[in-house]
């Protein structure tokens, strides 16, 4: 995405004690400074609120925007503001979206990034969670992947390593366009 001279993009973190009201403070503080939300991702963890979210800002009021969401923490919020200068992805890339359901253990995650990194596969977007079997009760590990593909990975060949894998795993991996 890219932004005009006259506003910034900031992406900010947000971790907190999960309670009522927190995106109505944040979204009334963005407006303030006529700011807009544009992107985020947020969840209830252990008891636990985390979210991550793009707002883009007026320039000139991006420093104060960003000193009044760091006050926030003497309300308990503990917020990063990161300023982002990205316009895009450099080169030619593709898509693709990777679904994983098996038997949950340690190491899944850090067996299938380590395939993804070694063709500088970019991991835009994880959700992953574990859930009791309807039949068996045992804990299965799910997982969906947002990835950005360059252009000269083979499709075909990085297929290949993830079902490779899926089977030392015993897990089913689906890998889409």
């Amino acid at each position: 995405m890219s932004l005009s001279p006259l506003f910034e993009a900031i992406v900010l973190t947000v971790i907190c004690d999960d309670r009522t009201g927190i995106v109505a403070r944040l979204s009334h503080l963005i407006e303030q400074h006529g700011g807009n939300w544009t992107e985020s991702s947020m969840s209830s963890l252990a008891g636990k609120f985390a979210g991550i979210l793009l707002v883009r800002v007026p320039t000139d009021q991006s420093d104060s925007l960003t000193k009044a969401l760091l006050q926030l923490d003497s309300e308990g919020m503990q917020i990063t503001a990161h300023r982002s200068n990205d316009h895009g992805a450099a080169g030619e890339t593709r898509d693709f979206v990777l679904e994983l359901l098996g038997q949950d253990r340690p190491g899944i995650v850090r067996d299938i990034t380590a395939i993804l990194s070694r063709h500088g596969v970019n991991v835009l977007e994880l959700d992953s969670g574990c859930e009791s079997a309807s039949m068996s009760g045992e804990m299965l590990f799910k997982a969906r992947a947002r990835l950005r593909v360059p252009e000269g990975v083979s499709r075909e060949l990085l297929r290949a390593e993830l079902e490779q894998l899926a089977n030392e795993l015993m897990v089913d991996i689906n890998l889409q366009d």
